[in-house]
C-alpha cells in the first residue's frame, strides 16, 4: 500500500534529487481504476482518485480504493465529496464525509481531498480542522470549493490555520489561462506555508504558459476523451439518467496519450 505523499526514503537510504520528480509536480485527475491505470503509465506524479467527474467528482467506492491501493505504482489522494452541487452541506452529509475520511485514512491512501464552505462564502473554518484531524497522518487537499469563495486571499489563511496542505484552485475561473493573476498572487501568498495546485483547462498547448507566469510547483488536470460502448445489444427507449439517451453507450476515459503529452510540455 502508498502511504505517504512524497516518501523521502527508498529502500531506506534518501532520495537523490535525481529521483524526485522533476517540477512542476503532476496530479491527474481520474475517474476509477482504469483513470487511475492510465494516468500512472502515462507518467503521472500522483492521481486525485474520484467517481462521477460528470458532476466534478464525488467520493468513489470503497472497492475501487482497495483495489486502487493494489494496483497503484504511484500515490493517489481520494476526493471525499457526498454529492455534487454546492458546498454547504447538512449535518448528516457532514457526519459521512468524517467518517469516509477515518476509513480511508485507516485504509492507508496517501491523501484525501476536501471542501466545505458556510452560505456566505467563506471556508467552514470548524469543519475542515476536524476534517483534517480525522484525515490523522494524511496529505489533505482542499477542492475547487476553494474557488466558489467570495475572499481567496482570507479563505487561503483560513486553510493554513485550519491544517490543510494544498488548496486546488484555478484562480476562482473557468480556466487556469484566465485565473492566472489570481494564481499567481496565491502562490506568492503561500510562500511555504502551504502548495498552491494550479488546475484549469490545462493542455500541451497552454500548461507551460500557465507554470510560467503563476510559479506553481503542482499542476493537477484531466485529459478525458468518450469513446463508444463496446455493448452490441442497445436499448434506445431507456435512459438511467437525464435526457442525453445515448450518455448509456458512450464511456468517458482518461486519455493516456493526452497525460503523457501535457506532461511532457509542462516539464519540459
Amino acid at each position: 500500500m502508498l502511504g505517504q505523499d512524497q516518501p523521502n526514503l527508498t529502500n531506506g537510504s534518501p532520495v537523490t534529487d535525481a529521483e524526485r520528480p522533476r517540477l512542476p509536480l503532476i496530479e491527474i485527475c481520474v475517474e476509477g481504476i482504469d483513470g487511475l491505470l492510465a494516468a500512472q503509465a502515462a507518467g503521472a506524479d500522483r492521481v486525485e482518485l474520484c467517481a462521477s467527474l460528470v458532476e466534478g467528482g464525488i467520493t468513489p467506492s470503497f472497492g475501487t480504493v482497495r483495489a486502487a491501493l493494489e494496483l497503484a505504482t504511484i500515490p493517489f489522494h481520494v476526493i471525499v465529496r457526498p454529492r455534487g452541487g454546492d458546498f454547504l452541506y447538512s449535518d448528516a452529509e457532514y457526519s459521512s464525509m468524517l467518517a469516509d475520511v477515518g476509513a480511508l485514512s485507516e485504509l492507508g491512501v496517501a491523501g484525501v481531498v476536501v471542501g466545505s464552505l458556510n452560505a456566505d462564502g467563506t471556508i467552514d473554518e470548524k469543519r475542515m480542522g476536524e476534517l483534517v484531524q480525522a484525515a490523522g497522518p494524511l496529505n489533505v487537499t482542499c477542492h475547487r470549493a476553494f474557488d466558489m469563495t467570495r475572499d481567496p486571499a482570507e479563505a487561503l489563511e483560513t486553510l493554513i490555520r485550519c491544517g490543510v496542505g494544498r488548496v486546488l484552485t484555478s484562480g476562482q475561473r473557468d480556466t487556469a489561462l484566465e485565473g492566472v493573476a489570481l494564481l499567481a498572487d496565491l502562490v506568492r501568498q503561500a510562500g511555504k506555508r502551504i502548495i498552491i495546485l494550479g488546475c484549469g483547462g490545462l493542455d500541451p498547448r497552454n500548461i507551460a504558459e500557465v507554470r510560467e507566469r503563476t510559479g506553481l510547483t503542482e499542476m493537477h488536470f484531466a485529459a478525458l476523451k468518450d469513446v463508444p460502448s463496446a455493448m452490441r445489444y442497445r436499448n434506445p427507449r431507456v435512459g438511467m439518467g437525464g435526457t442525453d439517451l445515448d450518455r448509456e453507450y458512450r464511456n468517458t476515459v482518461t486519455d493516456a496519450a493526452q497525460v503523457a503529452t501535457t506532461i511532457a510540455a509542462a516539464k519540459a
